[in-house]
């Protein structure tokens, strides 16, 4: 008698993991469908300020890349002060780097140059500044966006 069962719960086992499978595969196809109309919250700019950290944090002439919304942000402080800017090339949006031994922020594509203290357009294909992002201090907290 224990034979009888046997075959009938092989096939309910089966079929169990039948639609198992059938539910992961229509959810391998069905979620990047229902992504692409409800996506994920992503601003390009955050509406509220960023923490980048202890303002001494950055040494003068050094820089930081950190994330700032869909794009990063380069902060960089120079002898006239802190500095950040969308590190977002404004030729071909690629990402800038700082330059430590020429002071300049560079484009490693195309070869645009910009200069830290407004991100004006240097040298290269670059068409405009590199879009500057204000900073302030609170509680020795150095900030960057929203309002000081």
């Amino acid at each position: 008698m224990p034979e009888q069962n046997r075959p009938s719960s092989r096939r309910e086992f089966l079929k169990l993991l039948q639609g198992l499978l059938a539910a992961i595969g229509a959810s391998a196809i069905l979620g990047p469908i229902l992504a692409f109309f409800w996506p994920a919250k992503l601003e390009d700019v955050p509406s509220e300020p960023v923490p980048v950290g202890a303002p001494d944090s950055i040494e003068v002439g050094e820089s930081k890349t950190i994330a700032y919304g869909r794009y990063p942000a380069l902060i960089i402080n120079t002898e006239e002060g802190i500095r950040a800017y969308s590190a977002v090339c404004t030729h071909f949006a690629c990402i800038v780097k700082w330059n430590a031994e020429t002071q300049l922020i560079e484009c490693p594509c195309h070869e645009a140059f910009f200069a830290a203290a407004d991100g004006a357009v240097l040298d290269g294909p670059a068409p405009k500044p590199l879009d500057a992002i204000a900073t302030f201090i609170q509680d020795d907290v150095l900030f960057i966006g929203g309002e000081a």
